[in-house]
């Protein structure tokens, strides 16, 4: 019976996607593990170090479907090794195949190669996740890449600039995100053969050749050395993640601010249907973005315990793996649900230019104090210019009045400038510096 979000029949699809239950499913994780176990004894029967018949009928039965997966688990109550999974395996085996299962390997040699192979599984739904999730933005750069608004800082209107600008930063830091994610893959996705202390003495004979030809099945790089308790590419991964998430979450909690009533220049996808509330029919809440950012929270929230497991002790610590066994998948679950939400997200986004030009003009012009003072800089001196522009914002703020009519009255500014050219001064129009072309910048950096 389902019990926690990510396979609960009621809320699973907010914290994980079908993908990535299918992939760390126990059926899954006990087929990764034969196919490890599978792998080995592959390779030992080309070697001639276990009788070859033998290895072909453990290939050929390396089923997850065969097992008894119930009493796989019954019987991880008395071990944690890889024992409970041989001696269901021995069962479907003929002619006294289960008893080359496992040959000269550790229990942490299959469980953590299997473990890899799911991490493998799960990146790449990720990375093509992540790289879905960049083209929508780059689509929207390029649409937008002319379309004026506010620029905030401190969720104060700041100065203008264009929306295509605002996501191709987006864009950008998904970009640098797929990066790391590409790179990490030589150092994370590594098998492990090494028996039980790492110096694979099982293996008197060939023990190299075994390790490299089982990688090769496996699609696994060859470990330079025993990993059991170097944890770093595992920590790696799931900060990787969390950098990721924490990417995801900071466009959803863009475009949750940017869905404000006072603001709605973007708005989440909405179709007829979609309730928003029981009590009040009118509400189109941001609730995909929102759970985008819980999730997204929570991914981040797994990268510390992964770092800290790294403290192993000795050759052997079940500490570190019974933590990473947990969080793993919680992370990559978490992580799938997010960006599965965002693509949609992204690529159906609603954009309100009308309300974006509505919004330059809630300030009556003061947002574009910086042109003014770089205006009346080269006349009055730089720091005078702060003064009178600070002195007549402050009051055209407090006294809602019209920015072009608190200049006016500043005598040293009606002496130097035209009508014209304080018109011209509070036009965002004509300061939005290189927004579309930092834009195309972008755009062009990602063409391929």
């Amino acid at each position: 019976m389902p019990s926690t979000t990510i396979d609960s029949q009621i809320f699973g699809c907010l914290f994980s996607t079908d993908k990535m239950r299918e992939i760390f499913s126990d059926k899954n994780m006990a087929q990764k593990w034969l196919d490890t176990e599978a792998a080995l004894a592959k390779a030992q029967g080309e070697l001639g170090i276990i009788p070859k018949e033998k290895a072909d009928e453990i290939n050929a039965k390396a089923n997850a479907e065969l097992l008894n997966i119930p009493q796989i688990g019954e019987n991880y109550k008395s071990s944690i090794t890889i024992v409970p999974l041989l001696k269901e395996f021995k069962k479907v085996l003929d002619g006294n195949a289960g008893e080359y299962v496992h040959w000269g390997a550790t229990s942490h040699d299959i469980v953590d190669t299997g473990l890899v192979l799911q991490m493998k599984e799960a990146y790449a739904v990720i990375l093509e996740q992540m790289k879905a999730c960049q083209k929508s933005t780059l689509k929207l750069a390029r649409e937008h890449r002319d379309t004026i608004m506010c620029g905030r800082t401190h969720v104060i209107h700041a100065l203008p600039i264009t929306l295509g600008y605002k996501v191709a930063i987006w864009a950008d830091e998904l970009g640098r995100n797929i990066q790391r994610l590409e790179e990490i893959k030589d150092r994370v996705f590594v098998g492990e053969l090494g028996g039980a202390v790492g110096t694979l003495a099982s293996h008197p004979e060939k023990g190299l050749e075994v390790q490299e030809r089982m990688m090769e099945i496996l699609g696994l790089n060859v470990p330079a050395i025993a990993w059991h308790v170097a944890r770093d590419s595992q920590a790696e991964f799931v900060s990787v993640l969390a950098i990721c998430a924490g990417t995801i979450g900071r466009i959803a909690s863009e475009i949750l601010s940017l869905q404000r009533t006072e603001i709605i220049e973007l708005e989440e996808p909405f179709f007829m249907g979609k309730v928003g509330s029981s009590t009040m029919p009118h509400k189109r809440n941001p609730q995909v973005v929102e759970n985008i950012i819980a999730v997204c929270r929570s991914v981040r929230s797994i990268a510390p315990a992964i770092v800290e497991s790294m403290v192993s002790e000795n050759e052997r610590d079940w500490g570190c793996f019974l933590t990473e066994w947990e969080a793993i998948p919680r992370a990559c679950h978490l992580m799938g649900a997010a960006l599965e939400k965002s693509m949609d997200v992204l690529e159906n986004l609603i954009v309100y230019p009308k309300h974006m030009e509505a919004n330059l003009n809630k300030l009556r012009g003061i947002m574009m104090s910086e042109c003014v003072m770089m205006h009346l800089a080269p006349k009055l001196g730089r720091m005078t210019a702060h003064d009178i522009v600070y002195r007549t914002c402050m009051k055209a703020y407090e006294e809602e009045e019209q920015m072009d009519i608190a200049l006016k009255a500043e005598p040293k500014v009606r002496e130097a400038f035209t009508d014209e050219e304080i018109a011209d001064m509070i036009n965002p129009r004509k300061y939005i510096g290189y927004a579309p072309q930092f834009a195309d910048r972008v755009l062009a950096k990602y063409k391929a």
